[in-house]
């Protein structure tokens, strides 16, 4: 088995941006090759890193190459994982399980490209869960952003009940019957180990993700004394209009670029 994090190959992929380079790379996770998608700008410089974490299961909510070079054009390099189970990756994808640790070697894919000791993550719906427990689990991110982001697993399984049929037979039943798989989830009740600046994004008419989650994540880290910032938008959904959207990744990736940690 090799070294978490070692890529197993690359190759180009096509991308919708004459100036940014995409590759999907292969990489190891945990045993299984795991594969992603990497966005770097054609243009020499000394990029700070974005680690993308894709919100969905399995081919929904699948990585976009549009939104990754759209990121990237903002000066960064990108690296978004599929997850593993996901486009020919082994494995199986497992909501913010064992798969979390996908999006934390994940981070060793971006240090193969990036020299900058800038690390930050860009998460979005399910990609919010696997944003704080990688921000959690590791010592070198700069700061995350969570838009739109799920934070409590719990709340997840009682509001969507179109997806509980999937989450029983991913993680095993309820959080009744399986409450310690469900506890092994959850990222808030360790949200002290975080050491990265936070800026939270929510439409607060989201059905998809309810605006609870923001609240809940904003709690937890005012009262671990950590650095957060909310954008919350009362006339959006889980989707915001293009327009705004594409402003509010412009705004956001400056926001990064000021960041220091903590």
């Amino acid at each position: 088995m090799k070294e978490n994090g070692t890529i197993e190959n690359s190759k180009i992929y096509p991308s919708p941006n004459p100036h940014i380079k995409l590759l999907e790379i292969t990489y190891w996770s945990c045993g299984y090759r795991v594969k992603g998608l990497l966005a770097v700008p054609r243009k020499k410089g000394n990029y700070e890193a974005i680690l993308y974490l894709r919100g969905g299961m399995q081919s929904i909510g699948m990585v976009r190459p549009a939104r990754i070079t759209q990121i990237a054009s903002e000066g960064f390099i990108v690296f978004a994982p599929y997850y593993r189970g996901n486009r020919g990756g082994e494995g199986r994808d497992e909501f913010a399980g064992e798969d979390r640790w996908d999006a934390v070697y994940a981070v060793e894919v971006l240090k193969q490209y990036c020299y900058q000791d800038r690390i930050h993550i860009f998460s979005f719906s399910r990609g919010g869960i696997m944003a704080l427990w990688t921000a959690i689990l590791r010592r070198d991110i700069t700061s995350v952003i969570a838009w739109a982001g799920v934070s409590n697993i719990y709340l997840t399984y009682e509001e969507r009940k179109d997806m509980r049929r999937m989450m029983k037979r991913v993680i095993g039943g309820t959080p009744s019957n399986k409450e310690e798989a469900y506890e092994n989830r959850n990222a808030l009740v360790h949200i002290q180990d975080l050491k990265a600046s936070t800026l939270i994004i929510h439409g607060m008419h989201d059905t998809n993700v309810s605006f609870e989650h923001a609240k809940f994540l904003e709690e937890a880290l005012i009262t671990n004394n950590k650095v957060v910032e909310t954008w919350y938008y009362p006339e959006f959904t889980h989707y915001f209009p293009s327009k705004v959207n594409r402003q509010i990744v412009k705004d956001a990736c400056s926001w990064m670029k000021r960041q220091r940690g903590m």
